[in-house]
């Protein structure tokens, strides 16, 4: 496993260069970057087929920095600073838990103070440059494309509020007993109530702004299958506990063609530490599980792959509003729902049914789909049948 950058450079090229880079964060970036593109260019292609249009803007050009404005960048600035300097002066305990250091106390007072400076001194003379003896109202026009960086910061803010929230759902007793401990644990995130928060978050943007919450759905369901696929590699390298179930089977005959790790898997090196101490390994990430078990970030990135080139090949092919969505969220809650019988997961229990939080999403989401699919299949019927009458009307 390679929970840190550096074991990746070590593992490929033979290097060892301490980078304070965890390999699943970084993949959760690497999430960010992708989907940021993929949407991007499902905006403008919609925008050209006239599904969704700019829209005019009001905007006050001209005014001199306001004290706010001052005031919130100057903060920045010292954030960065401190924290960046900070860790340049103690960069052996950075690089150990980049995490912990990042959300703790510690850091430079004084590079705080010169980057917020900086920061002041930077935001005044921009505004200054483009001040005018009176300001002025002009009107700009908007192309939903441009905003995407708004898009992703609101997203990115609402979805880790609703990993966190979602994670102590799942963990009821944990968050009963230690509530604060949970909610500000650096550990500890479920993908569905990022997804879910996120999406909301996403979808209430663009309402606001004009456009339909059922074309916002067909634009943003191939980056999402993407983002998912993306961040399971880095589930699958970093070892952060998203696996199976212990898998003593032996491996059969008919997938003798794949490599044994992709049946059974220790997890060796893994970011959590969890398992037994490895032989002649000491210090951080010498753990591997006591036995093999399904590597289920590994099928669930290669799935989500191909359904991401299933979703993006076939596009331009896909012209009924709605449908892309639809077929997303059978594509994606099938892949749950099937995943979650061989994952570790917290089990509920009602009378004699039990199931896993993820499952019972899962399954909602193709039900919705398919729910999704009759309704489209009846409001297309019934336009066959007004478009006959009125031809025949007609006639």
């Amino acid at each position: 496993m390679f929970p840190t950058l550096s074991h990746i450079i070590n593992y490929l090229f033979g290097l060892n260069i301490k980078l304070p880079v965890q390999t699943f964060g970084l993949f959760e970036a690497l999430a960010f970057v992708l989907a940021y593109v993929v949407f991007k260019s499902e905006f403008k292609r919609k925008e050209q087929l006239g599904v969704i249009k700019p829209f005019k803007k009001q905007e006050i050009v001209g005014k001199p920095a306001s004290v706010p404005e001052l005031l919130f960048n100057s903060f920045v600035g010292f954030l960065i600073g401190f924290k960046l300097i900070g860790a340049v002066l103690n960069y052996g305990l950075f690089v150990n838990n980049p995490a912990k250091y990042v959300f703790s106390l510690s850091g430079n007072v004084a590079g705080g103070i010169v980057v917020c400076a900086i920061f002041f001194y930077l935001t005044y003379q921009s505004r200054k440059s483009e001040q005018l003896p009176v300001p002025q109202i002009v009107e700009k026009k908007v192309h939903p494309y441009q905003l995407m960086p708004s898009i992703v910061f609101w997203c990115a803010f609402w979805g880790f509020i609703g990993a966190k929230i979602f994670c102590c759902l799942e963990d009821w007793h944990s968050f009963i007993y230690a509530p604060l401990t949970q909610l500000f644990s650096l550990t500890g995130w479920t993908f569905y109530g990022g997804l879910t928060f996120g999406a909301a978050a996403y979808l209430i943007f663009g309402y606001r702004r004009g456009m339909r919450l059922i074309d916002l759905a067909d634009i943003g369901s191939p980056g999402m299958m993407l983002a998912y696929a993306v961040g399971r590699i880095g589930c699958q390298l970093s070892g952060d506990g998203d696996w199976g179930i212990v898998n003593l089977h032996p491996k059969p005959s008919f997938l003798s063609w794949i490599p044994d790790w992709s049946w059974s898997f220790k997890f060796p090196h893994n970011v959590l530490n969890a398992g037994i101490q490895m032989p002649n390994c000491f210090g951080n990430y010498c753990y591997e599980l006591p036995h093999g078990v399904f590597p289920t970030s590994f099928y669930e990135a290669t799935i989500c792959l191909i359904l991401f080139f299933i979703l993006w090949g076939f596009r331009n092919r896909i012209k009924i509003a709605g449908l892309m969505f639809c077929i997303y969220l059978i594509f994606n809650g099938t892949e749950r729902f099937m995943m979650e019988h061989i994952k570790v997961n917290q089990q509920y229990h009602i009378g004699q049914l039990s199931f896993a939080q993820a499952e019972l999403i899962g399954l909602s989401l193709m039900i919705g789909g398919i729910v999704g699919l009759i309704i489209i299949a009846i409001k297309k019927k019934r336009r066959l049948v007004t478009n006959l009458t009125l031809f025949f009307k007609v006639k």
